[in-house]
């Protein structure tokens, strides 16, 4: 080792701390708000957290969406402390279930076309309605003939 290499490795700054960067990511959170002034106030307190990149209010879904390099139980505990009843998104659209009316997933308190995301079991082969479905369906080679 030269002395040149023995100076700049001497002059270099290593960190022993390694930091994680958090990966993109984007929150949905359920925010009951009623007036301009909670929309601010949710709005302010979100976006001035480190990470944040955006910040989309939708009071009539009463949804706050939050997209940034943020963890996404700290922003939920951020938009509690505005002193609002907070929770993830509980919903997605209702095309993406497949029962998106049965006791569990169907919500009257819902943003239209969307339902509680709940787990369901998937339809047994053997299901009438599935049967039903493909009884004249070109697929099928035992399908009625006549048709």
């Amino acid at each position: 080792m030269g002395a040149l290499d023995y100076f700049s490795n001497l002059c270099t700054v290593t960190s022993t701390r390694k930091s994680r960067r958090k990966p993109m990511q984007t929150v949905d959170i359920k925010v009951k708000m009623d007036c301009d002034g909670c929309e601010r106030r949710v709005k302010n307190a979100v976006s001035s957290m480190k990470g944040v990149k955006t910040v989309d209010i939708n009071r009539k879904q009463s949804r706050v969406t939050v997209s940034g390099f943020v963890d996404p139980n700290k922003v939920l505990k951020r938009v509690k402390s505005t002193g609002k009843r907070a929770e993830f998104w509980p919903y997605v659209p209702y095309n993406l279930v497949y029962y998106p009316y049965i006791k569990e997933a169907y919500d009257k308190k819902a943003p239209s076309g969307y339902v509680k995301n709940v787990v369901q079991a998937l339809p047994s082969p053997s299901a009438t309605d599935e049967r039903l479905t493909t009884l004249f369906s070109d697929d099928n080679p035992n399908a009625c003939s006549i048709m």
